[in-house]
């Protein structure tokens, strides 16, 4: 009977722990943990974006009475209104024309500047990291850079093109309305060539090089094996820059308005300007925000559509439907692109089969017959680089001479500036600028508020981005795909549909003209990359190292700080070195939420010195050049590790 098995007792599972179980079924097993992880940037995305963006919309339907001083609801007027303003017809007109120019342009020039870095040219690396020098500069200094080569008195343009006969007087580039806007569309190129070549070069490199190799058997020439070969190998690259770079060129607003203010008589408005000049400079939030958000859905279609391309597990998707995705929606389109391709690269066809033509007869006539080339293969090589590098030097020198000015501009007298006197040498060679500019002016005032909103902006963004993003990577809740896409979203979301909302926000919680006002909204696009980045970087990472220390009884929040974030450091160093330099560089938010002098950042403190038509431009030239140095300086000190962190993090992302 000592030895009679007792019976077993079942198992009561108390309600605590049925309710503990039907939440991890619900929320996912690991929610407990994901809570303190992800809870910052989603306040951040729902108070800072979601809930402004919403409270907008209901906001665009309402209207200020100037006579009562009451805003009263008129439903959907401000929007029916919109296709009667003249000004928002004129204004759309324009953003569309200097939309389809630039990316037209900037398309055409990247891909130029992006084949011939991509070839065997000497100093291929040196040559690059020029043509990326744009990248890095201000929008401010851009803006004030070539409006200087464009002045018609004091400018260096007029003079260059005098000198070799293309003009006969001094024009005025940004004062004329037929050349304000092809003016400001070569700056918007200037500043975009980067960004395209950046990207084009990524997916040259990734083209299959034993289908150029096996078309150049079969006897296909240069321009038909990029146009059948090349062309289609970066069809997914092209797309998804040139929806980034509409999405950015569309809702420009700081290089336009810092050039020409939208005029002269309204030639260069965007509809950015309009919006801005009706919700802040008018107080019309109401038809302000009707304006802005009259492109929401053309937004939403754009980042719809990126979205699909971006998310790294629909990708595959994306190419195993795109054959019978084209055929149901986009066959006709298909043709009309292939048959303009077609004709685009005619005239390169029949320029290189009359090069071959005169090769031929040049061969016929030497002495060595139709059957000897008339260069060897290794002088053929050289002709080749040497005629790439000669289709380089205009770029080079279009990207180069703003800088070149700047410098100059920046060492020389203020007479020698009023005189015209050598153009372009500054003789003799001075600090005046330099010294007027720090004891003159709040300068280091404004640089010590850029540095300190930048820093403290940064530190706040990556340190979220990186709970955030691992969390999205690493553990298993309900949203985390939601989430991930909204943050997506808000990436993508232009800060033209944000400064209205958020100036409205920041008026009621009294953060108007203080720093928390940009430390607080700067977020708002810093974090969103930053997560996105690091989210690749940590799937890049091992998941075997993080089980193994948590075996060992290590917590989720250890592992995370002693393993996974040491090896994400190149990644952390990418993530905060492009968050610190888009919050130095920063423009639009800080023009709209600041208005004292003392606290003003570098863009508007250099905004500021212009005064009606007083332009001090050794003094702005000084200030421009010592607002890019610390950038510069930074970039190059971090290059190696900027590569290898976005590298991965946008492959991986």
């Amino acid at each position: 009977m000592a030895n009679q098995a007792q019976p077993s007792v079942p198992h009561v599972r108390t309600p605590a722990a049925l309710r503990a179980r039907k939440l991890r079924a619900i929320l996912g097993p690991d929610w407990k943990v994901a809570i303190p992880f992800v809870t910052p940037m989603v306040l951040i995305m729902v108070g800072l974006i979601l809930w402004p963006f919403i409270d907008a919309i209901f906001l665009s339907f309402t209207s200020l009475n100037f006579l009562t001083g009451k805003t009263v609801d008129v439903g959907f007027r401000n929007y029916a209104r919109l296709p009667s303003n003249s000004d928002y017809v004129l204004s759309m007109q324009n953003t569309i024309k200097f939309t389809a120019w630039s990316l037209t342009i900037k398309l055409a020039t990247g891909m130029t500047i992006a084949l011939i870095l991509n070839s065997r040219i000497p100093y291929r690396s040196l040559l690059s990291g020029i043509m990326l020098l744009p990248w890095i500069v201000p929008e401010i200094v851009t803006a004030l850079a070539w409006k200087s080569i464009f002045d018609p008195l004091f400018g260096g343009l007029n003079p260059i093109l005098m000198g070799i006969g293309l003009i006969d007087r001094p024009l005025g580039w940004l004062s004329d309305p037929n050349l304000a806007m092809p003016s400001v569309i070569a700056v918007n190129v200037w500043k975009g060539i980067p960004f395209y070549v950046l990207l084009l070069l990524a997916g040259l490199k990734a083209v299959d090089r034993e289908q150029l190799e096996a078309a150049e058997v079969d006897g296909a020439n240069v321009v038909q094996r990029f146009r059948y070969v090349t062309l289609p190998g970066l069809r997914y690259v092209i797309v998804v820059t040139l929806l980034l770079s509409f999405i950015s060129t569309f809702n420009q607003f700081g290089l336009i308005f810092l050039m020409t203010g939208g005029g002269p008589s309204g030639a260069t408005k965007l509809y950015s300007i309009l919006a801005y000049e009706k919700a802040i400079g008018s107080l019309q939030y109401g038809p302000g925000i009707a304006i802005a958000f009259s492109v929401a859905p053309l937004m939403a279609i754009l980042i719809w559509l990126l979205a699909k391309f971006m998310r790294a597990e629909d990708r595959q998707a994306v190419v195993e439907r795109d054959t019978r995705f084209l055929d149901r929606i986009a066959k006709l389109a298909q043709q009309a692109l292939d048959l303009i391709l077609d004709l685009i690269f005619l005239p390169f066809q029949i320029i290189l089969k009359g090069f071959g033509a005169l090769s031929r007869m040049f061969r016929k006539m030497s002495k060595g017959g139709a059957s000897k080339p008339l260069f060897k293969r290794a002088g053929q090589e050289r002709m080749g680089v040497l005629g790439r590098l000669l289709i380089l030097i205009p770029f080079m020198l279009f990207v180069l001479f703003p800088f070149y000015w700047v410098v100059i501009t920046s060492f020389k007298s203020t007479p020698q500036i009023s005189q015209r006197v050598s153009i372009f040498w500054p003789d003799p060679a001075t600090l005046d600028q330099y010294k007027s500019l720090i004891w003159d002016t709040p300068f280091l005032t404004w640089l010590f508020n850029s540095a300190f909103i930048a820093t403290v902006s940064t530190l706040v963004s990556v340190s979220l981005a990186s709970l955030a993003a691992y969390a999205l990577s690493r553990l298993k809740f309900t949203g985390a795909g939601l989430l991930t896409t909204f943050l997506l979203i808000t990436y993508l979301l232009p800060g033209t549909l944000l400064f209205i909302p958020l100036y409205q926000t920041l008026t009621s919680l009294g953060l108007i003209n203080t720093y928390g006002a940009l430390i607080i909204t700067y977020p708002t696009f810093l974090l969103p990359f930053a997560t996105w980045v690091m989210l690749g970087y940590f799937r890049s990472i091992p998941i075997e190292l993080e089980e193994a220390a948590m075996i060992d009884g290590a917590s989720r929040l250890y592992v995370f700080w002693k393993i996974t974030l040491p090896l994400a450091a190149p990644a952390l160093l990418a993530v905060a070195l492009f968050a610190f330099t888009n919050a130095w560089n920063e423009f639009l938010f800080a023009f709209v939420f600041i208005n004292s002098e003392s606290l003003r950042t570098l863009p508007i403190g250099l905004l500021s010195m212009v005064v009606g038509d007083i332009l001090p431009w050794g003094e702005l030239m000084a200030a421009s050049l010592l607002t890019a140095i610390p950038v510069a300086i930074l970039y190059v000190f971090a290059q190696r590790f900027l590569t290898e962190g976005l590298t991965i993090g946008g492959v991986k992302g």
